[in-house]
């Protein structure tokens, strides 16, 4: 347990930070999801009209620290591949 003061506000900011970050991840998560399945059930008009929302949702997740900017780069990137590639 906490003893002073500043330990104790310091706690219940972490504790609000944890949860924001589970909110985040989460978002993040059921973005990757839903253009999963797009892409596995071959719904290209869906998965290209979904891609800015997508980039800009793990984007928007990424800059706040909840996820690496690079990991979501690179989602982004491997998902546009396959769109680009499948389209062909």
């Amino acid at each position: 347990m906490p003893n002073t003061k500043s330990a104790i506000r310091r706690a219940k900011k972490t504790q609000v930070q944890t949860l924001i970050n589970r909110i985040r991840k989460g978002k993040y998560k059921s973005a990757i999801k839903q253009m999963s399945i797009y892409l596995d059930s071959g719904k290209m008009n869906e998965a290209k009209s979904f891609l800015p929302k997508f980039h800009s949702q793990l984007m928007k997740i990424a800059k706040t620290g909840a996820v690496n900017k690079k990991t979501a780069s690179r989602k982004i990137s491997r998902v546009t591949q396959r769109i680009n590639n499948l389209k062909k």
